[in-house]
């Protein structure tokens, strides 16, 4: 009933390629086991951080703040645990199943799993899923730089997969734990009219976890698309910033507004939170193998956008971004006036109150302004420059993603014309002039005559339409393309190329897309 996958030979592959993906071209680079490591740190960060403020407030004789923090903790943990968990038992399942087991495991093997399966579960049982997580991927990473080259590739796309992993339950964990537990610790600060050690140490730790988060998941997202151009560390930590100042102005104005309109400010979360979610069905987003999944994900999605900009669908964004920044910006606005009107003179003074409506407009602008730094100077893409000038319009173009069907290609297109020697060198001077209108891409140098041509892997078909942008890539999200697509990486001599179906698409034009 699944995906069919069909292993062809290079003669047999043909000249289509609709989607290249060969992670194992891009290396592990010790740079990426810095940012898992930093990422372990801010997991480890958030959750003792809210275990001792609960532990504080338990003390202290604040059962009321106490249960709500201790909620907020074990709760969610407990949904991303189960899921963690049930992720492992499919996978060892499977591939316990594949080795050759049978039904009746003695010796030392069956001692060995036995004891990975107590592991494991002792690992849940204490809540440290992620951080195993965490350590295997670098352990992973680390692996596919040590080994030879054919098992480099293999740890590359375990890899891959398991950074895929912690990055969904991570930000899962992130908007059902560290999102609630940042509002409720700045409404007690709100409340109590002043501010604790610990107290700002977990909001802290709540919010950068947030922000974190966002980043990492896109850029763990990119990095798995051969289709798209990977994100670099200064635009990860742009992003962070984006969003950690965005998240702040809106936690803010949510905390001031929920310590006078507490009713009110629940009704308002879940009339915020039904919007979103409509509007993201609305979309049709294409994330997850069945509709139940789908529709699931477009509720967490939800609760996302309470807080910050996701961008879920393929296509341009500016606009989508724009309307929910101005809804945002209206919402900010309208909660601080709210709470600036109704708030308790005697609690709080007035000039106080001045300064928690500047930090809310001023966190909000700071976050606006790191946006407008990503996506004008560090967006993948690159920046783009218009102007007309001449009639002519310039754009600056990426550079070729290494391992992309642009240097895969060795022959010239099988349904267009050759292109002559004359043509290519062009009239003196006429490079100098304005450039074309059409131009698919920069002329290359030609490449020396005894050059070998690139020999091409096998082929890995998959019987399935691939998933738009943002969207995870189906053998990332489908468990059972997971392991099929590593039994054959693993007796594959070379690399194999991935070609999702692309139906109702012209010969030409996928010859023409192919080998240009």
């Amino acid at each position: 009933g699944g995906p069919a996958v069909l292993l062809e030979s290079p003669e047999g592959g043909g000249g289509r390629r609709e989607a290249g993906a060969e992670p194992p071209a891009r290396r592990y680079r010790l740079r990426d086991g810095c940012w898992v490591f930093c990422a372990l740190l801010v997991c480890f960060a958030d959750g003792a951080s809210d275990l001792w403020l609960a532990a504080h407030y338990y003390v202290r004789g604040q059962r009321w703040w106490f249960g709500l923090t201790l909620l907020f903790v074990l709760l969610p943990s407990l949904v991303v645990q189960m899921l963690s968990l049930r992720w492992f038992v499919y996978d060892f399942a499977a591939s316990t199943k594949d080795s050759g087991g049978g039904t009746k495991d003695s010796g030392p093997r069956g001692c060995c799993r036995l004891c990975v399966w107590l592991l494991q579960g002792l690992i849940h049982l204490l809540q440290l899923g992620q951080v195993w997580r965490y350590l295997r991927t670098l352990y992973l990473g680390l692996q596919s730089r040590w080994q030879a080259e054919h098992r480099r590739r293999h740890f590359y796309w375990r890899m891959m997969f398991e950074s895929a992993d912690i990055s969904m339950l991570r930000l899962l964990e992130a908007f059902l734990k560290s999102a609630p537990q940042l509002v409720l610790q700045l409404s007690i600060m709100v409340q109590q009219n002043s501010i604790e050690p610990l107290q700002g140490l977990s909001a802290s730790a709540s919010l950068v976890s947030l922000a974190w988060m966002i980043a990492s998941y896109q850029k763990v997202l990119r990095d798995s698309r051969e289709d798209k151009m990977p994100m670099s560390y200064k635009g990860a930590v742009v992003q962070i910033l984006w969003h950690l100042f965005t998240i702040a102005a809106r936690a803010i104005a949510f905390a001031l507004f929920a310590s006078v309109f507490q009713l009110y400010f629940g009704i308002f979360i879940v009339t915020h939170w039904c919007i979103m979610t409509f509007w993201i069905i609305q979309g049709e987003t294409d994330f997850c193998m069945s509709k139940w999944e789908e529709i699931i994900y477009n509720m967490v999605v939800g609760i996302i956008y309470i807080f910050c900009w996701f961008n879920v669908k393929e296509g341009r964004s500016r606009y989508r971004m724009c309307i929910y920044y101005i809804i945002t910006l209206s919402e900010n606005a309208a909660l601080t006036i709210l709470w600036f009107l109704y708030y308790d003179r005697k609690a709080t003074s007035d000039f106080n109150a001045l300064i928690l409506v500047c930090v809310v407009s001023s966190s909000f602008a700071l976050g606006i302004f790191f946006m407008f730094i990503y996506y004008c100077l560090l967006h993948p893409n690159g920046p783009i420059f218009s102007h007309r000038s001449m009639g002519c319009i310039f754009r600056q173009e990426p550079p070729p993603v290494p391992g992309s069907p642009v240097e895969a290609v060795t022959s010239p297109p099988r349904s267009l014309p050759r292109t002559t020697g004359g043509e290519r060198d062009g009239a003196p001077g006429e490079r100098d002039s304005c450039v074309p209108i059409f131009q698919v891409r920069p002329c290359a140098p030609p490449a020396p005559a005894a050059r070998a041509p690139r020999t091409e892997g096998p082929v890995i078909r998959i019987d399935l339409p691939r998933k738009k942008y943002p969207a995870w890539d189906a053998h990332f999200i489908d468990r059972r393309l997971r392991k099929t697509i590593l039994a054959l990486e693993y007796a594959s001599p070379t690399t194999p190329r991935l070609q999702y179906r692309t139906p109702g698409a012209p010969q030409e034009v996928l010859e023409y897309e192919t080998t240009v």
